[in-house]
Parts: structure tokens; C-alpha cells; sequence
């Protein structure tokens, strides 16, 4: 048996979605998983089963995070990246290396699965010589020069002009992680480690693990040779019950719409999702994700039924049609029911997961900037009438089986932690 910790932040539903499916895998093959996150968001990780270590109780008081989250759920664009990066990442990852060592000592953790987005992770397992598998449950963010950043919404195009303006832009962009990369820099210099290697140098020598289907991703040529791409973990086990008035469901085609349980205070696109989908032959479900009440929306064209959270892996077989943030688990989630997609993205990987959505044909995309009703209501009309959008969600459908998902995911990092070696891609 195995004791793994899962370095992940916890405090973003997306990413908790993500490492709770495989953590109970595991935990189902007879290991133990222990969550390391911050102090205030052990409820879900401990009504799954597993263990929690809490962190940062003095620098995260109760009440502070929940205040960062709200001021964050109302910032798009380059702006809500900047807030991440600038105020909880730094914070929280400061809070993760000081204490987190002595945590994972003392716990008798023997290896760490470590979310793509917690910069300090691999920090913390070099310095403990601990075997570590890294997970990506944002879409894959390495740098090369063919792939546009996953923070803009540009379409794969492997042109020399396409390839240059991308290089630009990474070096642009990573004025932004600059000071958080100095947090690190910092303790690595103290715990005499080396230096972090640059961003388009992977240093995961067992295993990466992606919840992305291959064919939900642009055409990559320099990813390392132990990287995996298995495919969704998630399933409603690892999810609170939440209540739904399946009764006013009409019968009519469905329509979801969501922009997700984080950045989602943007209460002129739910008014212009209804606009949009006013007079059509369907019937529109909105979940406002937490974001408000039904109440604090009552005049919606098309009278909508709206919900303050929605059910959305049990109300996902019975939709046609999602209007979605682009998220990457509710992209995922939709891919896995065959639902095709009109995606608004707004910030964070949302863009590149938009653009791949409509890259693969399972989809369209309209940036947030360009949102207008008519044109809403063109892209909608268009991707419930045209077959080819279903066939594609269909494809992926398929890929997604094939990919293996959770199940494989966890013999690839049994395999690893067991044999201590790089497993390669296609030997599992």
C-alpha cells in the first residue's frame, strides 16, 4: 500500500472535481490519499472518504478566501489571471512550502500527486526525494511555439506568421507568473535546490496525467515522452446531492446553459442566453452556479428555468445543447454525454478550451468581448440544426472510452510509484 498526498487546491471546485475520482480509485485499490490544501475546504475531500491536512489557518482566517473568490468571480479577461496570480497563488504557495514538508513527515506520505497548477508541488517533492506524478486538469499549458497560449481564444493554425506571434506572446505573458516564480525561486535557493527549469522544459520523470482526450487537443510534437492523455475521472459520487424541479422539465429539446462555479457573476450573459434562445423549440435550463439566487433574475426573456445549482452530470443525458464558460471539466462532461457546445469563455485556460471545442467541430465559440444576442442566437440556431456538431460530439464520445479514464489513470501512477521508472507513453 501506498500513501499518496494530493497537493491540490482545493478551494476550486474544477480542480477538486478533478483529483477527488482518481483519489478514490486509488483509495479503492487499497492505498490511502491524504489532500493537502488550505484550512476551511475539507468537507467535500472527508464526505468522499479520504484524509485532509490543513493549511495557511493564520494567513487564510475564516471568511478571507471566500473574499478573494467573490472579487475573482467578478473579473474576466487578462484582469482575473492577473488577480490569481498576484494574490492567491502567491499567497497559497507561499503558505504550501513553508509548511507543507514537515506536514508530509510527519503524515508518512510516500508519494504526491500534484495538480498542474500548484506551482510549489514539485518544489516540495524534490526536496523530499519523493516519487510524484503530476495531474492536468486544466487543458495542457506547455509552451511551443505551434500552439497558441491556452489564455487566448486564437485558432491552431501551424503557419510561420501563426508560430511567431505565438512566441510573442508567451514571452509576453510570463511577466505575470514572474513574482510567483520568484516565490519559489526563493526556497529553492534556500533548501539548496536547483534552479526551476524554463517553462517549455518539462521536469516529470515518472509520470503526467491529463483528463484530456488526445483528440481534444491541438497537434503537439514536444510533449515528453511520459506524458498521458487518459481522458475525464469525474462521476456524481464524488458530488453533494443537489435538488432540481425535474418536474418542470417540458419535454422540449434542452438547452443548459453555466458558466461554471467560479468566475460566473456575469449576469448580462445569462440575460442575453435567454434573449437568444427566446422563441425556439426548446425548453433553457440556467444554473447560476452559486453566483445568485433564481430571485435576483426574475425577468429573463423566454421565461427560463433558472436554478441556483444544477445536477449537471444527471441533467447532462437529457440535453441537447450547452451554453457553457468553457471550462474544462464541463467540456469534458458534455464530450462524455455527446453534447455539443456554444462556448463564452471567460478567462483562465477557458479560451484555448473554447478554441478547441470549435477546432474539433463539436462546437462553436464566441469570445466574451464579442457576445451580442443576435449573434448568440445565429451560433445557437446553428449548432442545433447543422448534424456535424453532434457527429464530432459523438467522435470525441468515443475517444473519451477509448482514453480509459480514471482506471488507467491509476495504473499508470501504480506503475510508476511501483517501479520508480518513467512510464512511457503507450505502454499502459
Amino acid at each position: 500500500m501506498t500513501h499518496f498526498g494530493a497537493i491540490c487546491p482545493t478551494h476550486f471546485t474544477g480542480h477538486l472535481n478533478t483529483m477527488l475520482p482518481l483519489a478514490q480509485e486509488l483509495k479503492r485499490r487499497g492505498h490511502r490519499v491524504t489532500f493537502i490544501g488550505i484550512v476551511g475546504y475539507e468537507a467535500k475531500v472527508l464526505a468522499a472518504g479520504l484524509e485532509f491536512i490543513g493549511l495557511g489557518q493564520k494567513e487564510f482566517p475564516p471568511g478571507v478566501m471566500t473574499e478573494y473568490l467573490y472579487h475573482l468571480s467578478q473579473l474576466s479577461g487578462i484582469p482575473a489571471l492577473h488577480y490569481v496570480y498576484s494574490t492567491i497563488f502567491i499567497k497559497e504557495t507561499n503558505v504550501l512550502l513553508q509548511n507543507t514538508p514537515q506536514l508530509i513527515k510527519d503524515a508518512g506520505i510516500d508519494a504526491l500527486l500534484i495538480d498542474s497548477v500548484s506551482r510549489g508541488g514539485a518544489t516540495i517533492a524534490t526536496l523530499m526525494g519523493m516519487p510524484w506524478i503530476n495531474i492536468h486538469s486544466v487543458v495542457v499549458f506547455y509552451e511551443e511555439n505551434s500552439i497558441p497560449p491556452i489564455f487566448t481564444n486564437w485558432k491552431y493554425n501551424p503557419a510561420w506568421w501563426a508560430k511567431l506571434r505565438n512566441k510573442f506572446e508567451y514571452r509576453r505573458s510570463r511577466g505575470w507568473s514572474k513574482p510567483l516564480k520568484e516565490v519559489v525561486s526563493k526556497y529553492r535557493c534556500q533548501w539548496n535546490l536547483p534552479l526551476q527549469p524554463q517553462p517549455d522544459t518539462p521536469n516529470y520523470q515518472l509520470a503526467e496525467i491529463s483528463q484530456q482526450p488526445a483528440e481534444l487537443e491541438f497537434p503537439r510534437v514536444n510533449l515528453p515522452e511520459w506524458f498521458h492523455f487518459t481522458g475525464p475521472y469525474h462521476y456524481s459520487g464524488t458530488r453533494e446531492p443537489v435538488p432540481f424541479p425535474w418536474d418542470k422539465l417540458t419535454g422540449q429539446p434542452l438547452i443548459y446553459a453555466s458558466l461554471g462555479s467560479l468566475v460566473n457573476r456575469f449576469f448580462d450573459v445569462f440575460e442575453k442566453i435567454a434573449a437568444a434562445c427566446e422563441g425556439l423549440d426548446a425548453q433553457l435550463v440556467i444554473s447560476l452556479g452559486g453566483s445568485a439566487t433564481p430571485e435576483s433574475l426574475p425577468n429573463l426573456s423566454g421565461n427560463p428555468l433558472v436554478v441556483k445549482y444544477a445536477p449537471q452530470l444527471e441533467l447532462l443525458p437529457k440535453v441537447t445543447l450547452t451554453i457553457t464558460h468553457a471550462g474544462l471539466n464541463t467540456t469534458l462532461e458534455c464530450l462524455s454525454n455527446a453534447v455539443p457546445m456554444v462556448a463564452i469563455p471567460i478567462t483562465f485556460d477557458q479560451p484555448g478550451v473554447a478554441a478547441r471545442i470549435a477546432w474539433t467541430g463539436a462546437g462553436a465559440a464566441i469570445p466574451l468581448k464579442r457576445l451580442t444576442v443576435p449573434r448568440l442566437r445565429t451560433v445557437i440556431s446553428q449548432v442545433l440544426t447543422q448534424p456535424s456538431y453532434k457527429q464530432n460530439a459523438l467522435r470525441l464520445q468515443k475517444a473519451i472510452k477509448r482514453a480509459g479514464g480514471v482506471t488507467r489513470a491509476a495504473d499508470i501512477i501504480e506503475r510508476a510509484v511501483s517501479t520508480g521508472k518513467p512510464v512511457l507513453t503507450g505502454t499502459i
